[in-house]
């Protein structure tokens, strides 16, 4: 449980902050790093807490269970858990669970034409009602 935890933290980590070296098999360079950072790190460890004994809870009992979450920042964290358990990838077949669909994965995150930083409607298993609105 602490390994499944600890991968969806760094997956959350690696999505707000990397845009290549997804495994840092080399040195940490600025050029690794995304220009501008969105996403919102305080309720990621939290929300992949939660979301690991859930499934944990899931394959002990069969319950059925609907995991809720705020759309918020908190949309790496349950990006980081799909992606874990393969339901992101079954989806997006090009983001696979290799070195180049991790690349792929964290490359995408927050980007024009990629995913939002909070849990949209591109999040796999996820349910919205309206939507938000800023105002002037």
């Amino acid at each position: 449980m602490n390994r499944y935890w600890s991968a969806a933290n760094y997956l959350t980590v690696a999505q707000i902050y990397l845009q290549e070296n997804p495994l840092l098999r080399e040195p940490l360079l600025p050029r690794h790093i995304k220009p501008r950072l969105l996403g919102h790190w305080g309720t990621s460890p939290g929300l992949s807490l939660i979301y690991a004994h859930l499934n944990r809870l899931i394959r002990r009992t069969s319950a059925e269970v609907l995991f809720v979450a705020g759309p918020g920042h908190g949309g790496p964290a349950v990006v980081a858990n799909v992606y874990l358990e393969g339901t992101y990838s079954e989806i997006y077949p090009k983001v696979g669970m290799d070195l180049q669909g991790l690349r792929r994965l964290v490359r995408q995150f927050s980007t024009p034409g990629g995913i939002a930083s909070h849990v949209g409607p591109a999040t796999p298993g996820s349910i919205h009602e309206g939507a938000s609105l800023a105002t002037p």
